[in-house]
């Protein structure tokens, strides 16, 4: 499931669930697009039934607990037909880094926030457009079929297979791994950094669920 609601963390953790943690500042601008544009597109590529077993979720470094998300970023999520909905705003807890398959975060401070944490974040935590770059290097056809394995051994494999190429796929500048905050912006920098995040995900979650995005979406 995605968890369209409450976002997993009372639930019970199998080997049949794999948790993205997206990771911001606040949780109410950049993580909470990032998560619910995750949360879309898996729906869009694989209807509700494929994506048993995917927890999709997000928290803040200096979250603001309860807090909705900010309403430029729910207007960004409207532009891509995406659900902003139930969301609430969390800080980032040591619980979350521990229940996480694969933690993205919007920057490289936050990346070393959640490594800092403990928890043998370090080969599972990744910035976003970081975790992109190395995905489009990976050949998917080195990476389990899920329709025969099933999307978590999967996914499973390809935060492998990144975390293997770290260190030989560097930045081409410090600034690349960045996604800049937008709080108090104006609509018109809120849409300019969901179209830089849609625009990361996309290859990842091509290479997670092996489906290309729609052409007409």
């Amino acid at each position: 499931m995605i968890a369209p609601e409450g976002r997993g963390i009372g639930e019970a953790d199998t080997g049949d669930t794999f948790r993205i943690l997206h990771v911001s500042t606040g949780n109410v601008c950049r993580s909470p697009i990032t998560e619910r544009l995750t949360r879309h597109a898996l729906s869009d590529r694989l209807g509700d039934l494929m994506t048993s077993g995917l927890i999709v979720e997000s928290a803040g470094t200096w979250g603001h607990e309860g807090a909705p998300m900010e309403a430029n970023a729910e207007l960004v999520l409207a532009d891509f037909g995406a659900d902003a909905s139930g969301f609430v705003g969390r800080e980032l807890l040591d619980e979350h880094v521990i229940r996480a398959d694969l933690v993205l975060t919007a920057t490289r401070d936050h990346r070393a926030q959640v490594i800092s944490m403990g928890h043998s974040a370090g080969l599972r935590t990744f910035t976003l457009k970081e975790f992109t770059r190395l995905v489009r290097a990976i050949d998917p056809a080195t990476l389990p079929d899920p329709r025969d394995e099933g999307m978590v051994e999967r996914a499973r494999a390809l935060v492998r297979a990144a975390a293997a190429l770290r260190g030989w796929l560097l930045a081409p500048s410090p600034d690349a791994d960045e996604v800049y905050d937008p709080y108090g912006a104006p609509i018109t920098f809120f849409r300019s950094i969901g179209d830089e995040i849609n625009q990361a995900l996309d290859p990842v979650l091509t290479a997670l669920t092996g489906i290309p995005t729609r052409s007409c979406s």
